[in-house]
């Protein structure tokens, strides 16, 4: 979902890549209770205090001054399939006030994590100690398929139409972290990607990877449809400089927004947005809101299809290519999975982390919204006794829903 002035749930943001809200969206996934250093996966790396000259780096006999190493440290971010790497001061400044502001009018919703960790997020010290430098890295994903209009068929956010994100760009930054160690020696970091209280859209930003689209995703030459990795560490770096904000007049998100979610540029009420709806609320979803979703089970990207940047977008990288037969499924033949098919299907997907009762509650909504076909009636039916209350609440909606669209026929 999408962060606000200052992301990307996911999950872009949601990133995933999701929306990333109006401060930087982290999913549930975050465990409740676990100590800083546990959160979200993040790696910890504290190979020694702090083994770094300020004035100088040493590797072997030769010696290399920071702007060198920061160049060392792209081009390896190049070679392990990055779109972009930069460097900002681990400060959040102002952003942190505007995520405080965020919490008190509520847009949060249930993300009550949000809240929780609010201090953590506004202080990466306090996260990982020590930490001076957040290098900030994106990875495409950009999928070669098209928005799924037909209202039988189902629509899931393309982010979320391969392999889970978390793991795929930790994973690689762990490896950017150890090229560095080669060169340098031992340092202290740790690796995150939407996986614990860091402001990713913030420092991807004073990173000079691009800069905040009025959605609040990030936003470059070539597009938002990207991943967001950060490495917190001990190594003095200069920042480096934020691009200009090239969104001008234009509102297209604001516009094209199914449920006005995107309250003003740069702010996003979370409890409006169709990422949020369907994947990080765990109870009903809004009455009013139901229509609005159309055939959307998993995500929204209308904000981020409309824009003219993403004219612009590469194709993303050949790891998170869809899986098969998850892009434009039929609406009844996903409905009709079983719990078991379900993890086993999903098995390495972001889309697991839902679990089935808000997978089947999804695409009851979105069965609901499409044509009264007997094949729509005959799969409603089949689950009308489910033994989730939340399912056949969202189930006997859309029965009615069909039932007056079929009179009115």
């Amino acid at each position: 979902m999408a962060e606000g002035p200052n992301q990307r749930p996911g999950e872009r943001g949601f990133p995933g890549t999701e929306v990333a809200f109006q401060i930087d969206h982290q999913p549930r996934a975050q465990a409740r209770g676990k100590t800083p250093a546990e959160l979200g996966g993040g790696r910890l790396v504290r190979q020694i205090e702090n083994g770094i000259n300020i004035g100088a780096m040493h590797f072997g006999d030769s010696r290399m001054d920071a702007g060198g190493l920061k160049e060392h440290i792209r081009t390896a971010g190049r070679e392990l399939g990055f779109a972009a790497v930069g460097f900002a001061r681990a400060e959040t400044g102002p952003a942190a006030a505007r995520l405080r502001a965020w919490l008190a009018a509520g847009f949060h919703g249930e993300m009550d994590y949000m809240a929780r960790h609010a201090d953590l997020r506004c202080s990466p010290e306090r996260l990982q100690p020590g930490t001076v430098t957040v290098i900030s890295a994106a990875l495409d994903y950009l999928p070669a398929t098209t928005a799924n209009d037909d209202p039988e068929r189902a629509e899931i956010s393309r982010y979320a139409l391969g392999r889970d994100y978390h793991k795929v760009v930790r994973n690689r930054l762990q490896r950017l972290a150890g090229f560095i160690s080669e060169r340098i020696g031992p340092f202290g970091y740790r690796v995150f990607s939407d996986s614990a209280p860091v402001m990713e859209v913030e420092f991807a930003v004073r990173a000079g990877l691009g800069w905040r689209g009025k959605h609040t995703l990030l936003l470059a030459r070539e597009g938002s449809w990207r991943f967001l990795g950060e490495i917190y560490c001990d190594l003095p770096l200069e920042e480096d400089t934020p691009p200009d904000d090239h969104c001008g007049t234009c509102r297209a998100c604001l516009d094209a927004c199914p449920t006005g979610a995107i309250v003003a540029p740069y702010q996003v009420d979370a409890r409006r947005c169709i990422s949020y709806l369907t994947i990080e609320l765990a109870g009903p979803i809004p009455i009013d809101l139901r229509p609005l979703i159309g055939n959307r089970i998993y995500g929204c990207d209308d904000c981020q299809t409309c824009c003219p940047w993403n004219r612009h977008a590469r194709l993303g990288d050949p790891a998170f290519a869809p899986r098969e037969g998850l892009a434009g499924a039929r609406l009844g033949e996903l409905f009709a999975w079983s719990e078991e098919e379900f993890e086993a299907r999903l098995a390495g997907s972001p889309i697991r982390r839902i679990g089935h009762e808000r997978w089947l509650r999804n695409i009851a909504v979105a069965i609901g919204n499409g044509p009264p076909t007997p094949a729509a009636l005959a799969a409603l039916a089949a689950r009308a006794d489910h033994p989730s209350a939340l399912v056949r609440e969202h189930i006997a909606w859309a029965e009615e829903k069909l039932a007056t669209r079929s009179g009115e026929n």
